[in-house]
């Protein structure tokens, strides 16, 4: 399972956070291991220098073997949170269309 990080040019840290999302998500997803060949996410700061509520995004697709590509999105007041709120729905999602894979 390969993940992917993209990050815009207003979130500083890149590296650290990484190393700690990768890390987090290799944990939460592990049971889908087998099933994607990849993960991106993208780390995003929507107002840059400005402040304002909710503007850290948080948006992971993943790539399931013979399946459409699934994203969800996550907007929160800080990038650890859109982070784990992202992670959470796409945990779901992806429990959902393997469980309807199976159905059929």
């Amino acid at each position: 399972m390969k993940i992917q990080f993209n990050t815009d040019k207003n979130i500083e840290g890149h590296e650290r956070l990484e190393t700690y999302f990768t890390a987090e998500l290799e944990k939460s997803l592990a049971r889908f291991e087998d099933k994607i060949t990849r993960f991106e996410v993208h780390l995003g700061d929507e107002n840059s220098a400005k402040s304002g509520v909710d503007d850290k995004r948080c948006v992971i697709e993943a790539r399931p073997a013979k399946l459409q590509p699934i994203a969800v999105t996550a907007h929160a007041d800080s990038i650890e949170k859109a982070f784990f709120l992202a992670s959470d729905k796409i945990k779901k999602a992806l429990t959902t269309a393997f469980e309807k894979q199976q159905a059929h």
